[in-house]
């Protein structure tokens, strides 16, 4: 979980602000995952944290989305 917050500040993927009064924060889950080799031994154990985005509302929670989709034409 360390190393996951370590990587979330170095990338500076999300910004800490102040929640406004009439808003709830977005919920937040941690994912555990045992990466394994190719015998089934576990060699890392590794965490995630991920953002609950579903519980949002369009144009109360955000008003623009954008997703970078690369089209092999481009490429």
């Amino acid at each position: 979980m360390k190393e996951e917050l370590k990587s979330i500040e170095k990338n500076q993927t999300w910004e800490l602000v102040n929640v406004p009064h009439d808003m709830k924060p977005i919920a937040l889950k941690w994912f555990y995952k045992a990466k394994v080799n190719p015998n089934g031994y576990v060699i890392k154990h590794k965490a995630i944290l991920v953002a609950k985005g579903l519980l949002q509302k369009p144009r109360v929670d955000y008003g623009e989305v954008y997703a970078f989709v690369a089209r092999i034409e481009t490429i």
